[in-house]
């Protein structure tokens, strides 16, 4: 029998697998991938800390235990469990997190705090992670030719100007070329570790965390800050996570474990072993390892691998953003679909833009990977110890776990994460302010802006008119009906739209039928067939739709009403005018709610705000606007 067609279709099964990880080798592993450029450098090279030996294998033994309890048994095998219909990342994290608690508001609203603050920290991560690791790269000029110094700056300008100005191109073209360069990386990374191995060998005794331990008890307060360094090994952990519902978990778990794990491992000894017999290649003992012929193609070729890790963290922060609007916590943005067949490769301009001015402002004010290897640690560890305490509270809730295995699981992460966390606390009067001053900006942002629609939604609930007794009204008092359909976009089904009053005081008709449209985000990914859509027949030609939509969709309405046939209402939209309430925010004092830089803020991001009539993809030419002015 042809090994193609077998019937169990394994060797089909096998294929898809491998090209899975394949794929997932170039797109999820760029960021944790290009941490040997500068993590034993930052970690030994700087803080007073000598490369002696037995800093040297204590650091080592540190690195490999990090990599197999963070990355290996923390992310691969513990929360990517934790997906939420498949899909990953904080955002979805979180959304799982809060249905596991549904019926406690006060539970819900702290995870979404935890949710959002780690969120927060990782757009951090994504300007830090740009300009950290294109600088790593480029500085292996300064390894090549010491004369070259003063133009690694310019020259990490030029490079990350042109990775935001493709941005717009979509990732699909790019992405081919993805999965080869970094499965050479990897390889070259073994290759150039295995070099060293073979002559030192006696490095690999680091495995022993005996090592790790003895370098505790000699440095004390040395090794704990050198933990801050450690930490840059772990970088990407969180991509392994939010890219899941690309690739799926087995994917990443056969990329991670048959190849990435080796490749990063043997880099890493190898950079050791390196140091064990010459001390001064701690200046950049990455490129101290690369041959002098070699130094100009490993310089390009860690330039590419550097760009494609930016990219990924790039496009994740486009990914987080578009979720956070669909769940409430972000203003409406112009989205761009970069790609037919990936929904999820997609564009965000102004974010492009914010992410682009932010890492320019990063590479010119710290000016070196050591720099930058302060401020990024806080970013990083930040957001791990959010994952942990969300994942923690889904084992409890959504699988059941009993207390003694969340309290054990929960203390031997946390303990972890917070160590980690605490070393780069450290560094915050030397960059780690950056990330952290950040991450508090959107957080204050992004909270504001979802406290502000509740506002806003509550204002309009208590100020409109009860839809029952306006039905029965009409019918009573007919005014003059006019062919065709209405739409009214409402958030409260119960009450008449401020739209259809004012159309009915100033234009003294109504339409033949009018439909009151909410659209509801919900806290899946996708929402399910069954829950899309549902009709409400109020009479007397009055409708009540609910639309619902999931986090990582995008709320197309005029498509959604074309399938409103199969709940008994059809639409033709070249017979159908939307009407549409646009709200004025006024901010005022002495109403209840949140302080008045609260209110004036989130009335700067409503103006600012992309209009619900774009967003919900509403024809121009189908859409009648009509102003309200709300108080909060």
């Amino acid at each position: 029998m042809n090994p193609q067609t077998h019937p169990d279709g394994t060797n089909d099964h096998k294929r898809r697998l491998a090209a899975l990880a394949l794929g997932a080798i170039g797109v999820v592993f760029g960021d944790i991938g290009t941490s040997p450029l500068y993590t034993m450098k930052e970690t030994l090279g700087t803080h007073g800390m000598t490369p002696q030996p037995a800093a040297v294998l204590g650091i080592l033994s540190l690195i490999f235990w990090a990599l197999i309890m963070v990355v290996s048994l923390k992310y691969v095998t513990f929360v990517m469990r934790a997906d939420n219909k498949g899909e990953g990342g904080i955002m979805a994290l979180m959304a799982l997190a809060q249905r596991s608690v549904s019926g406690s508001p006060r539970a819900r609203w702290v995870l979404a705090a935890i949710g959002i603050f780690g969120a927060s920290l990782f757009y951090g991560d994504g300007v830090i992670t740009p300009a950290i690791s294109v600088l790593s790269a480029v500085e292996g000029l300064e390894v090549a030719a010491p004369q070259l110094e003063d133009y690694v700056v310019p020259i990490c300008l030029v490079i990350l100007f042109f990775v935001f100005a493709v941005q717009r191109h979509g990732t699909a073209t790019v992405g081919k070329a993805f999965a080869p360069v970094m499965t050479l990386w990897f390889l070259v990374l073994a290759v150039l570790g295995l070099n060293q191995l073979v002559k030192h060998p006696q490095v690999l005794v680091a495995v022993n965390p005996m090592y790790a331990i003895d370098f505790f008890l000699e440095h004390k307060k040395q090794a704990f800050i050198a933990l801050g360094g450690v930490v840059l090994a772990l970088t990407g952990a969180e991509a392994l996570y939010a890219d899941m519902g690309h690739f799926g978990k087995k994917p990443i778990r056969v990329a991670w474990f048959g190849f990435v794990l080796p490749a990063l491992l043997i880099n890493y000894f190898g950079q050791g072993a390196l140091l064990l017999h010459d001390q001064t290649a701690i200046e950049n003992p990455f490129y101290k390892m690369v041959p002098d012929d070699l130094l100009y193609p490993m310089i390009a070729l860690s330039t590419m691998a550097a760009v494609i890790a930016s990219q990924a963290v790039i496009s994740g922060a486009f990914s987080m953003t578009r979720e956070a609007m669909q769940l409430g916590y972000s203003p409406r943005m112009a989205v761009v679909h970069t790609s037919r067949e990936m929904s999820g490769q997609i564009f965000v301009p102004w974010i492009n833009r914010l992410l682009l001015v932010l890492v320019f402002l990063a590479v010119i004010g710290f000016r070196s990977s050591n720099n930058l290897g302060a401020a990024y640690g806080i970013a990083v560890t930040g957001t791990m110890t959010m994952t942990t305490l969300l994942a923690l509270v889904v084992a409890r809730k959504r699988w059941n776990w009993h207390w003694s295995a969340v309290i054990s699981v929960g203390v031997l992460f946390l303990i972890i994460d917070i160590a980690f966390f605490g070393a780069n606390a450290l560094k915050i009067a030397h960059g780690g302010w950056f990330p952290l001053v950040l991450g508090v900006v959107i957080f204050v942002m992004m909270t504001t802006w979802r406290r502000g629609r509740d506002l806003v939604v509550r204002e309009i609930k208590q100020s409109g008119l009860a839809l029952e007794p306006f039905v029965a009204n009409i019918a009573d008092h007919p005014p003059l009906r006019v062919p065709g359909t209405a739409v009214f976009l409402t958030a409260n089904q119960n009450s008449v739209p401020h739209a259809m009053l004012h159309n009915l005081k100033h234009n003294k008709v109504l339409h033949e039928r009018n439909v009151l449209l909410t659209v509801e985000m919900l806290e899946t990914p996708v929402a399910d067939a069954d829950e899309r859509m549902e009709v409400t027949d109020f009479g007397g030609g009055f409708f009540g739709l609910q639309l619902r939509f999931g986090f990582a969709e995008d709320p197309n309405i005029p498509l959604a009403l074309t399938r409103a046939s199969s709940m008994g209402l059809d639409f033709d939209m070249m017979d159908t005018t939307f009407f549409l309430s646009r709200e004025t925010i006024v901010a005022d004092a002495r109403r209840p709610g949140m302080a008045l830089w609260r209110d004036k803020l989130f009335a700067f991001m409503a103006r600012n705000a992309l209009p619900a009539t774009a967003f919900f993809q509403i024809p121009g030419n189908r859409l009648i606007e009509l102003g309200a002015q709300v108080e909060i």
